[in-house]
């Protein structure tokens, strides 16, 4: 994982990084680096500050590798390109996505306009969250959500605190509805639908220039860096979506876009963060949308010691009581018997 973003980091810090262990980089989630304090690192759900050898540390200590107002510096012209007018409405929204959709964070002292956030100066810590691409994520949830005898897929609202891998389940729905079910006994004659993702953040198909660089199925179109509810409306007027993926919907205009899929009769698959389905309820937006049963599946994940597990907690059919493994595999290729793809063996 950090070579993912090795490039985008200063020499020192770069230095320091590449001397964690071994299984710390692979597994590696977040970079935080915020000025005159300790350096800290996320991995499967832990955090861990670093010792100025590379090693970990669950507290500070005195040799804590602490980071300078000139490596913070430094940091901000390589992820900004040199040009902070340039990244001036990703500097007001505070984070930037770079090449690979990962996303940094940044805080500090905003600038306010008539009460309103124009932008962030004196940036002083950036959290790196690294995106990552896990084909076959879906494998264990995606057929628990499907109308079988339509061959449909069901709108569902998938929620979590941040940090459990929404991003990463619904990048591999949108792959799996998009490819279509083969070698699938239950589930014989699935085809692939035509899939619309609004990658607000660029974070769920990473575009360059307008070209997915993860794969995100051969039959998905991609309205990128678009607030959600414009680009929900995009794409059913332009591109004829069967099913609308969005991530962390929660404003009112993200409701109505909705809605309107759903009216259309769109499948729309959606995140927000939420501890539980009791916890979505006391957010008015996501309240609506259940009460008039907008979402025929609602999905809760939680992370543990075995890693991502899913629960079907409300459903148009069956209701699933027990947390079940979402990754089958944390390795980028699935077994052939339970990946979704399409053509011939």
């Amino acid at each position: 994982m950090l070579s993912r973003v090795i490039h985008l980091l200063p020499l020192e810090l770069k230095s320091l990084l590449e001397r964690l262990p071994a299984q710390v980089k692979e597994q590696l989630e977040e970079i935080r680096i915020r000025e005159g304090r300790p350096l800290e690192v996320g991995f499967r759900g832990q955090s861990r500050f670093v010792a100025n050898d590379g090693s970990l540390r669950q507290s500070t200590t005195d040799d804590t590798y602490k980071s300078s107002s000139d490596l913070c510096r430094k940091l901000l012209e390589r992820i900004t390109n040199y040009s902070l007018y340039a990244m001036e409405e990703e500097l007001r929204r505070g984070f930037i996505t770079v090449t690979g959709g990962h996303r940094i964070g940044l805080a500090g002292r905003t600038i306010l306009d008539g009460g309103t956030v124009r932008g962030i100066r004196d940036i002083g810590a950036f959290n790196i969250r690294i995106a990552r691409e896990v084909l076959g994520a879906s494998t264990h949830l995606l057929p628990k959500l499907l109308d079988k005898s339509r061959k449909t897929l069901l709108s569902t609202l998938i929620l979590a605190p941040p940090q459990q891998g929404k991003t990463t389940l619904i990048r591999d729905i949108a792959r799996s509805v998009s490819y279509g079910y083969w070698q699938q006994s239950d589930l014989e004659g699935w085809q692939g639908r035509k899939v619309g993702i609004v990658d607000e953040r660029s974070e769920i198909a990473a575009c360059m220039r307008g070209i997915p660089t993860f794969d995100i199925g051969p039959r998905t179109d991609v309205m990128d860096a678009c607030p959600k509810a414009e680009g929900m409306m995009m794409l059913l007027r332009s591109m004829s979506p069967e099913v609308i993926i969005a991530d962390e919907i929660g404003r009112p205009e993200d409701g109505e876009a909705i809605r309107e899929a759903s009216h259309a009769g769109v499948s729309v698959v959606a995140t927000a963060h939420a501890y539980d389905l009791q916890d979505a309820r006391g957010r008015p937006v996501l309240q609506k949308l259940l009460d008039e049963g907008t979402f025929a599946n609602v999905v809760e994940l939680k992370r543990t010691a075995d890693g991502i597990m899913h629960r079907v907690v409300a459903s148009g059919g069956k209701r699933y009581d027990t947390f079940d493994p979402v990754v089958a595999s944390s390795r980028r290729e699935a077994s052939t018997s339970s990946r979704f793809r399409a053509g011939e063996p």
